[in-house]
């Protein structure tokens, strides 16, 4: 298979408004927690292509399905971040809303209140396969396989890119949402994806294994390439039943985790459209994913001037 580092990236996935809460003592239940709140443009999937942007792949787009009520918003920030936004407008369903409950100490850990809003009825009446002209890789988020709507636009979609040729990658996303689901459930429906991005939790979640080494190499039995991110403990490339190789994390001062795998996941993209190995893709994943813990927000930094 064949991939053209000048093709476009095509990412579908979620596209919603993160509202992000950094409270530095712990939650107080039933009173007030003083908290720095911020609401910023965000989503696996809208981060993921911002981040393979920022990484410098120059053609990136994303298809999205997005609420009336925040639609322009999300189309100027997709666009500023250097993205071509293919967004759906819902007629009747508002933007998805994230709330970000953020652990302003060492850890910047993160809780999600998700309220997926219209980015979950996206459909296969959204796709067409005109949507792969000019792509080298389409990447799914993995958000979209917990709603009936969009399990149906990934099926559509992944027998697109098959016919085309079009490698796939897929981020599973969410280990609270991966539980509801099923894990046989899941591996049926990636059946045909040759890149799975699993973080720590997800792997171990999806294999039934505690080590996250065991767990990366038994997915790679499933899906050719596995790249299982480890937060500050770096990534695992695994293949074929077997590790290949342990890349390590980039030192960072932690201040919000939210979107530092998607940070990871584009930018891994980005290198390996551009040619790179999956052991160097994955270290220039490590190094989006050290500036994205450093920022507020799921997004990249802006170019200057």
């Amino acid at each position: 298979m064949t991939v053209r580092p000048d093709g476009a990236l095509l990412v579908v996935g979620d596209v919603v408004t993160d509202v992000i809460a950094r409270h530095r003592r712990p939650l107080a239940a039933g009173t007030d927690t003083a908290a720095s709140i911020r609401r910023l443009p965000g989503g696996a999937g809208a981060n993921v292509a911002c981040w393979a942007a920022w990484a410098g792949h120059g053609n990136v787009r994303l298809l999205g399905r997005v609420g009336a009520d925040a639609a322009d918003w999300h189309e100027r920030e997709l666009t500023a971040c250097g993205v071509r936004p293919l967004l759906v407008v819902d007629p009747s369903t508002p933007t998805g809303t994230v709330i970000c409950l953020v652990d302003a100490g060492d850890s910047a850990e993160r809780t999600f209140l998700t309220d997926s809003g219209a980015s979950l009825r996206i459909g296969p009446g959204d796709w067409s396969d005109a949507l792969l002209d000019g792509v080298a890789r389409l990447h799914l988020s993995g958000y979209l396989l917990f709603a009936e709507p969009s399990r149906a636009l990934v099926s559509v979609a992944l027998a697109a890119a098959r016919a085309r040729g079009v490698p796939v990658s897929l981020d599973p996303a969410s280990a609270g949402f991966l539980a509801g689901l099923g894990v046989d459930r899941f591996l049926g429906l990636v059946d045909g994806v040759d890149v799975l991005l699993p973080s720590r939790d997800e792997a171990c979640l999806l294999t039934g294994l505690p080590d996250a080494a065991d767990a990366a190499a038994k997915l790679s039995r499933h899906v050719p390439l596995v790249i299982s991110k480890q937060g500050a403990e770096g990534a695992l490339v695994a293949r074929a039943g077997a590790v290949c190789a342990r890349v390590p994390a980039v030192p960072a001062s932690p201040r919000d985790s939210t979107g530092a795998g998607d940070a990871f996941t584009g930018a891994f993209l980005a290198a390996l459209l551009a040619g790179a190995t999956p052991e160097e893709a994955a270290a220039s994943g490590c190094r989006a994913g050290a500036t994205a813990v450093g920022r507020v927000g799921g997004r990249p930094p802006r170019a200057v001037g």
